[in-house]
């Protein structure tokens, strides 16, 4: 079997060496272009067509070569130029329009003027795609799970294969299952879908676990509010992921697999569907997987975006047809999950890790990260950054080295307030928390949670009293119903947090915040309901002050909230004859006084801050105000005639 194996992989593998070095030998311009949602999102389609139009009508041969994210989304599109001819290293270009495209096909393709005013980063090393721990961004990451993203057409199984990939399949098939299991135990890899239980134990229990159709799952149900880790893998790197489910199913002794992604989803549904097809062609799927006798049927199912089919029993429910609604545990999918098999279900980038685990060994993924919490963690970093996108660290790294040294810090001179990690569900931490590693143990030590990555930023103009709202109304809506302290708990504690933020709040609110937060957090079955109260207790612990301003004062110290704010215009600023906020009004609140100066009528105005934007920074005269500065302009309202 063994010879068996050698023999058609080697057959597979000098086909893609061929094929890669076929195309990095033709002396022809090469244009990678980024082509993950967030680059088309971008314009990436049209910057692509653009490309094109442009060779073809200055006849110039090139091959354009669309890849993954690479993790830069403040800077999509984004295009590499690797032009031979030119003497230059291969050049990333930021923020690619499609006007740009044309101009560098004409001076760069054409003229070999690089243009390097619209360079992002260049490197001196002789890559096809250059390594992202060139670019400046990256210098303090370590890319495993996210290493081939943004380098490889996700839609060609021989660009993976050249390199690198499926090498940890094969291997692991040369290997007793129990020895695969064995190292990944030796690894400690935990699970990276939020929970992080360690896999190898998860693993080891299903195998152990009695049952003859034994079922692996990826979990790719990903929900949070801006969070697209799992998508932005499943589109860039999709055989990494199958790669890691095959080597799972065969040391777990499981002959099905299904990958769970949600429907929202249709270029990672795409890319993932025609990978399973592609490697069922080579025989790295299906039936007697390289001729070892090994079978594997891999199937997509598609979710219809219910943010609690994440919880594994949840999502079992919604395989098989039901309502996704979390079940009682034990016993747990491991023992009895979907069709009352024993089922593995893993999240995509913890599938994702175990082929490189296998490739360089436990000891190699334990000398990353922390003792209890090694290997990496890749976060979608948004909200007031100056380098939004996915990162992928050592665990380990604190809050600030990855918000301030990566990231950018915070845009516009103003300073850091605080950031939700872990998801909606997670906590919101504030300054004194910055130097806090990023891990597992030492996040829920702090209040908050690891999550599955999701991470927002906010500065010093955010209102946490708002900012809770906003996250406990999206868990609310996401309950699944079946527990009465999760459905009807969090209903309350999103009403009190709505009265705060119109001003109605009342003593003994916070106190009924407290309370109420805990009971559902310990009456809740499954992870939505015990974790939902989690930004109220951590804005609470660490920014009590803005609660109470919200009751006693009935202010919102950062002017957040929209009932407790109003706009007006400074007369001393105001320049005569400016008409820039008058035009961006949708209501038609701003008015011109008699002496040429303008005024907001406050009985018209829906406080959405346009003329703020709007006023030209030379003259900043719209002001933001909260009570008791906002009692004069309510007391006396604007008319035409006259200006408070």
């Amino acid at each position: 079997m063994t010879e068996t194996l050698h023999q058609n992989w080697k057959a597979i593998r000098e086909e893609a060496e061929a094929r890669r070095n076929a195309f990095r030998e033709a002396a022809v311009p090469k244009i990678h272009i980024g082509m993950a949602t967030c680059g088309i999102a971008s314009g990436a389609m049209e910057t692509k067509k653009a490309f094109e139009d442009a060779l073809a009508e200055q006849n110039i041969e090139a091959r354009i070569h669309t890849v993954g994210c690479v993790g830069h989304c403040y800077a999509e599109p984004v295009v590499i130029i690797d032009h031979p001819a030119s003497g230059f290293p291969p050049i990333f270009y930021h923020q690619v329009t499609p006007g740009k495209a044309k101009m560098l096909t004409h001076l760069f393709l054409k003229e070999g003027d690089p243009r390097f005013e619209h360079v992002y980063g260049a490197t001196e090393v002789n890559e096809l795609i250059p390594s992202v721990m060139e670019f400046p961004r990256f210098n303090q990451e370590k890319r495993m799970i996210m290493e081939k993203c943004g380098r490889i057409d996700p839609q060609d199984i021989y660009e993976y294969i050249a390199d690198g990939g499926y090498e940890s399949l094969v291997k692991s098939l040369e290997m007793p299952p129990e020895e695969v299991v064995a190292e990944i135990q030796k690894s400690g890899l935990r699970g990276r879908g939020g929970a992080g239980f360690p896999t190898g134990r998860k693993w080891d229990l299903a195998r152990r676990a009695q049952g003859q159709n034994k079922i692996v799952i990826c979990n790719a149900d990903e929900g949070d509010p801006g969070a697209y880790m799992d998508r932005t893998i499943l589109e860039s790197n999709p055989h990494q992921i199958l790669e890691g489910l095959m080597i799972c199913a065969y040391a777990v002794g499981a002959r099905e697999a299904l990958i769970y992604v949600r429907a929202e989803y249709p270029l990672a549904v795409k890319i993932i569907t025609k990978a399973i097809e592609q490697a069922k062609a080579l025989k790295l799927a299906g039936k007697s997987i390289l001729g070892t006798g090994f079978d594997l049927d891999i199937i997509v199912f598609q979710g219809s975006g219910a943010f609690v089919c994440g919880e594994e029993t949840a999502l079992i429910q919604s395989i098989e047809g039901q309502r996704g609604m979390p079940l009682h545990r034990p016993p747990y999918p491991v023992e009895k999950g979907l069709g009352g098999e024993p089922t593995v279900i893993n999240n995509v980038k913890t599938l994702s890790s175990v082929p490189p685990i296998l490739q360089h060994g436990a000891d190699w993924y334990r000398s990353i990260g922390s003792e209890h919490s090694p290997g990496t963690a890749i976060f979608s970093v948004v909200g007031d950054v100056v380098h939004p996108g996915l990162v992928e660290i050592p665990m380990g790294v604190s809050l600030r080295t990855l918000i301030f040294d990566i990231c950018g810090g915070i845009p516009n001179k103003k300073k850091f307030k605080a950031v939700q990690i872990g998801g909606p569900s997670g906590g919101c931490l504030p300054e004194d928390f910055l130097d806090t590693p990023i891990d597992f143990d030492s996040l829920t030590a702090a209040g908050a949670m690891m999550g599955s990555g999701g991470m927002v930023v906010m500065n010093e103009d955010a209102c946490m009293v708002n900012v809770s709202r906003y996250f406990l109304e999206f868990t609310q809506k996401e309950s699944c119903g079946k527990c009465t302290f999760c459905r009807i708990g969090t209903c309350h504690l999103l009403g009190i947090l709505d009265r705060l933020t119109k001003g109605e709040g009342r003593e003994g609110d916070l106190e009924e915040l407290e309370s109420l937060s805990e009971d559902i957090k310990n009456g809740s079955l499954c992870g939505l309901g015990k974790t939902a109260p989690n930004p109220v207790l951590t804005s609470l612990r660490y920014f009590r002050d803005e609660y109470e301003a919200h009751v006693r004062e009935k202010k919102c110290p950062g002017k957040m909230c929209r009932p407790l704010t109003a706009f007006y215009i400074d007369l001393e600023k105001c320049a005569r004859g400016c008409d820039a906020c008058v035009g961006c009004c949708p209501v038609d609140a701003v008015f011109t006084t008699r002496n040429r100066k303008k005024g907001i009528d406050q009985s018209l105005c829906v406080k959405c801050g346009e003329c703020m934007a709007a006023c030209p920074p030379q003259y900043d005269a719209v002001r933001k105000v909260s009570p008791p500065e906002l009692a004069p302009f309510i007391e006396r309202p604007a008319t035409k005639e006259s200006h408070p």
